[in-house]
Parts: structure tokens; C-alpha cells; sequence
């Protein structure tokens, strides 16, 4: 089953044509004019649509401000070398391991080394 996705601006713009290559729902943030937000603007823009916001902006990640289970999801990519195709190879790697849509409501970190999933006490 296809998840909505929102690429949010700190990431290459051709991550939404992957993920939507890979079967997925995905838009940027630049595609509804969204650039430049604050994050506070943006969150319940993202919510509102029921997607998960695909990033590297590690503050999405605190489990205080955005706790698992009371949202649509969080993919979270952090490199250390930051380029596009390092991007892009992570997203695909990530997705093709992952099932997203058992994932609903997660905060889910993706590095070079490894996957961290968040989920709510409920959902365990």
C-alpha cells in the first residue's frame, strides 16, 4: 500500500520522484509553494494531509515535541557526507528494507549505519 510522503526542503527535490518510483505518495514542500516555512507552520500543514515528513532536520526527532503515534509518521536521514546521491542511495536502501505502512506514526532515523525506529508504547 502507497504512504504519503512530504519532502521537506533540506533534502534534494528528487527524493519525491524515488520514493514515488518506489511505489510511494510523494510530494516536496516546494511543490505547494511551502518553502521558507517555520517548522511550527509546516507541521500541521504536513499532518493535515496525513504524511509523513521525510527530512534531515534532527529536531523532528524529539520525542518530547513530536512523540510517536500522534502523528503520520517521521523519516528522519542523517549522512555525514550530505550530497544528493548519498541521499538518494539512503532513501532507497531505507524503503526497500522498511514497510512504511507498519510503520504508521514512527519516528524512524535512517543512517549510513543503521535504522532507529520510534514507535508509541501501544504500537509495540
Amino acid at each position: 500500500m502507497p504512504v504519503r510522503l512530504k519532502v521537506d526542503e533540506n533534502l534534494p527535490s528528487q527524493l519525491a520522484g524515488l520514493l514515488t518510483e518506489l511505489g510511494h505518495d510523494a510530494v516536496t514542500v516546494a511543490d505547494q509553494g511551502w518553502l521558507g516555512i517555520a517548522d511550527r507552520d509546516l507541521w500541521p500543514g504536513v499532518q493535515a494531509e496525513g504524511r509523513w515528513l521525510v527530512t534531515a532536520d534532527k529536531e523532528f526527532a524529539d520525542l518530547r515535541r513530536y512523540p510517536p503515534g500522534s502523528h503520520a509518521g517521521v523519516l528522519l536521514l542523517r549522512l555525514a557526507e550530505q550530497s544528493r546521491v548519498d541521499y538518494l542511495r539512503l532513501v532507497e536502501t531505507a524503503v526497500a528494507s522498511l514497510d512504511l505502512d507498519n510503520l504508521a506514526g514512527a519516528i524512524v532515523v535512517v543512517t549510513d549505519r543503521g535504522v532507529r525506529i520510534r514507535r508509541a508504547q501501544t504500537q509495540r
